[in-house]
């Protein structure tokens, strides 16, 4: 999910915040609004490239940041919320030795993605829909999960990030992205389920956070 050109209007950063609340602490609440939000992306996956600054060096410069703070070689990535892809065929290029999925909950999203992708006979890199609520993979199956303008399923990532592996939450505008969590909540909640912080900081007009799962946690 990318930033328009323009700043967000002050509604759609409203209900941007609502919903992120919502994941973050009563995320059961979440299928009262997951079809309305498909049903959004679904209706501006056309065009959406075009559109918004999605794959612009200042869409993508938070988690050009943050990725540079990856520790090992990852050899599985997630990116969530992949919406037309920009993000997870730059994570694809950024680890060339990895095999990156995308997922994200809008089919037309998803099929703009697929069309970004060229032979591939190895499928290195795949995108398929699925709710971050609800991830349609095994339990601790990537080294690095990221996710750029996207509400937080916290329990999700933990359940499918693997020990020592690393998550990176980018904003490209920061505060001012409609799918955005504070910094302190995005801590606290990573915290208690022992992923701890590593680094935050900005980047063009954006925030990432970074942040590392204990070996072992019990």
């Amino acid at each position: 999910m990318s930033s328009p050109k323009s700043s967000p209007d002050r509604k759609t950063v409203l209900i941007g915040r609502t919903i992120s609340r919502i994941v973050a602490h009563t995320p059961w609440l979440w299928p009262v609004v997951s079809r309305p939000v498909m049903r959004f992306f679904d209706a501006a996956a056309k065009g959406w490239d075009s559109n918004t600054r999605a794959g612009q060096p200042e869409h993508l410069a938070p988690l050009a940041a943050a990725v540079l703070k990856v520790t090992g070689t990852p050899e599985r990535v997630l990116d969530i919320g992949c919406g037309t892809g920009a993000a997870t065929l730059f994570l694809s290029r950024e680890f060339p030795q990895a095999r990156v999925r995308g997922v994200d909950l809008s089919p037309r999203m998803i099929a703009e993605a697929n069309a970004k992708i060229g032979l591939d006979p190895e499928a290195r890199v795949a995108f398929r829909e699925g709710d971050a609520s609800s991830l349609p993979y095994p339990d601790q199956n990537f080294d690095l999960v990221a996710q750029t303008n996207m509400p937080i399923f916290f329990a999700e990532i933990d359940r499918v990030l693997r020990p020592g592996g690393t998550v990176i939450i980018a904003s490209s505008l920061g505060q001012s992205t409609p799918f955005s969590t504070p910094d302190g909540v995005t801590r606290r909640k990573f915290a208690k389920l022992g992923i701890s912080e590593v680094e935050t900081g900005e980047a063009a007009d954006g925030t990432y956070f970074v942040g590392r799962k204990e070996e072992s946690f019990a």
